[in-house]
C-alpha cells in the first residue's frame, strides 16, 4: 500500500485521519484531473474527440465536488471556510480576510 500522502507512521494514525487522508489524496487527483483535461480540451481539433473530453471533465468536477462536500461534514473549520468564501460576490480575499476569525476558532 503506498504511503506517500502519509507524513506520519499511518499504523499509528487513526482510522478517520487515514480516511481524511485518502479523501485528500482523490480531491487533489480529480483537480490535477481537471486540469490535464483543460490542456488536453485547449488542443484538440478533433470536435468529437474534444466532447469526449469535455464530458470526462465534468464527471471530474463531480468526483472534486463530492470529495470536497466530504471533508468540509467532517472538519467544521473547512465548512466555515467554504461557507463564507464560495460562491458569494465580492473580492475573494476580502472574504477570505473576513472569514479568518471564525475558522481560527
Amino acid at each position: 500500500m503506498p504511503t506517500d500522502q502519509y507524513h506520519e507512521p499511518p499504523d499509528e494514525l487513526s482510522d478517520d485521519i487515514r480516511t481524511f487522508a485518502r479523501v485528500i489524496a482523490s480531491l487533489q487527483e480529480e483537480a490535477e484531473a481537471i486540469g490535464w483535461y483543460e490542456q488536453r480540451m485547449s488542443l484538440e481539433t478533433d470536435y468529437e474527440a474534444r466532447r469526449i473530453m469535455e464530458h470526462a471533465q465534468r464527471e471530474e468536477f463531480l468526483h472534486f465536488s463530492m470529495d470536497l462536500a466530504f471533508l468540509a461534514r467532517r472538519k467544521e473549520k473547512w465548512h466555515v471556510a467554504l461557507q463564507k468564501i464560495l460562491f458569494k460576490e465580492g473580492d475573494i480575499v476580502e472574504l477570505a480576510e473576513q472569514a479568518e476569525d471564525e475558522v481560527e476558532d
